[in-house]
């Protein structure tokens, strides 16, 4: 997501960051250059100009601190306006309500409500440790209901049965009062969907929303529809009174521009991201953080987030403890490690967090590197051994080698490099060796992450003393 907008944002903010002083001349062609690149990121065109006039009114009425040079002021000024654009902080799901908390998803056919429910349940079990029920309300499509039942079990959420020859109305009220009896925390209402906003859908959308009185009515839109998306949201939204809007395939989507909308539209926060296929792809949307990726600064506090989230906290402890005690690091913890990366959605989706690693240089750099492939590489070169050579490398010599190349399909320069990168990792697990140690190292490059944020070499945007 944002590539687009990064890669045009990144360069446009170039031209700038090297000015002594801050004038309307030379701040006119990278104002031009920032209006296209969210333009053609979809960013509606009232947003658009919107934008364009605050940044231009802070960059000309400012005094530059002096800690920071114009240029790098000017970059700060965007950053801060596209936060405020996207409503400047996470917004939460109110669940501090009487249980059990109603939340209706709301939204078009194909947007993904059904599986953002099974997705927002499985956030709330893990994240909040809420016991969650879900009903389907989709009399229409009794596909529906069972594709529910079935993300539902996946998730561990408890599935209430629902059938097509009810009235919506009467199925969430039955709902709510079985989640009333099972002492549930949280009950997710999941809607039907229509092709396109029509009345008909609108008005039982109304009925059930009075009926039942949600806390949280919240808007599934799918990112990739663009600027529909926040005309979309904003029909909705005069519609309901939502509460928040859920961006969903946003993973598909490298322009990023209904996350920059659909905020500014419909006033209403995006609280949830919709970032992959899995049932576990689903993250708070944090519009700072946003704002420092679109930048191509990264995010780093959703990497360790993550990091510290995804880890198996037992097997990194066991390991530390084996290299603490002067064990050494062989080709089973290797093997590990790629599973504990697989699990924060792959070596691309680690390094697409990291500061300066989004500009188009190092996206096409890492795209021609294929970096996944060599990671499934090398994990079938490592299943290829017998375990005794797994946990000994030493044993490594010209015969075995030749037959465990034969044994995954591919030729001994594949392995001695493997051979190579397990050296190279073993040095710097022993950096790590303690059961926080990749937590440690997520918390250097966040301060890494502070000093040099800046996109386009900006410089330290955001250290304390710059702040505003």
């Amino acid at each position: 997501m944002f590539d687009t907008l990064t890669e045009r944002l990144t360069q446009s903010l170039k031209n700038v960051t090297g000015s002594g002083q801050l004038t309307e001349d030379n701040i006119k062609d990278t104002l031009r250059e920032v209006r296209m690149a969210l333009l053609e990121a979809d960013v509606a065109l009232p947003v658009t100009r919107e934008f364009i006039a605050k940044v231009k009114e802070q960059a000309l009425g400012q005094e530059v601190m002096t800690q920071l040079s114009p240029g790098q002021a000017f970059v700060k000024i965007v950053h801060d306006e596209l936060t405020q654009m996207m409503g400047e902080e996470n917004k939460s799901l109110d669940l501090a309500a009487k249980p059990p908390v109603v939340v209706l998803l709301a939204g078009l056919q194909g947007a993904g409500k059904t599986t953002t429910a099974a997705k927002l349940s499985r956030y709330l079990k893990e994240r909040q440790k809420k016991k969650v029920m879900t009903v389907s309300a989709d009399v229409y499509r009794p596909a529906a209901i069972k594709q529910l039942e079935m993300v539902s079990n996946e998730v561990g959420a408890t599935f209430i049965p629902s059938d097509p020859s009810e009235k919506p109305i009467d199925i969430v009220n039955r709902a709510i009062e079985q989640a009333k009896i099972q002492f549930a925390d949280v009950l997710i209402v999941d809607t039907a969907g229509r092709l396109h906003v029509d009345d008909d859908m609108m008005d039982e959308i109304k009925s059930l929303h009075q009926a039942v009185n949600p806390t949280e009515t919240l808007f599934v839109v799918d990112a990739m529809t663009g600027q529909d998306a926040a005309n979309t949201a904003k029909a909705f939204n005069d519609a309901l009174p939502l509460t928040g809007v859920i961006l969903t395939k946003t993973d598909g989507d490298a322009r990023g521009g209904a996350a920059l909308s659909v905020r500014a539209i419909t006033g209403k926060p995006i609280k949830f991201l919709g970032i992959g296929e899995k049932l576990d792809a689903l993250e708070p949307f944090h519009p700072e953080r946003i704002a420092q990726r679109i930048l191509g600064m990264g995010d780093v506090l959703s990497l360790v987030e993550e990091v510290e989230r995804k880890i198996d906290k037992d097997k990194a402890e066991k390991m530390a403890k084996k290299l603490q005690k002067g064990g050494s690091f062989n080709f089973e913890d290797m093997l590990m490690q790629f599973e504990q990366m697989n699990k924060m959605g792959g070596m691309m989706g680690f390094l697409d967090k990291l500061p300066g690693m989004s500009n188009a240089g190092m996206q096409q750099a890492l795209e021609q590197a294929n970096p996944e492939k060599q990671v499934k590489k090398m994990q079938a070169i490592i299943q290829s051994m017998t375990v005794k050579e797994r946990r000994n490398p030493d044993l490594m010599n010209p015969s075995r080698k030749k037959r465990i190349a034969a044994g995954c399909g591919t030729d001994v320069a594949e392995v001695n490099k493997l051979i190579k990168q397990h050296t190279q990792m073993a040095k710097m697990m022993k950096k790590f060796a303690n059961p926080s140690g990749i937590s440690k190292m997520m918390r250097s490059l966040s301060g890494m992450q502070k000093q040099f944020g800046g996109g386009g070499g900006a410089g330290p945007l955001f250290s304390d003393k710059s702040k505003k």
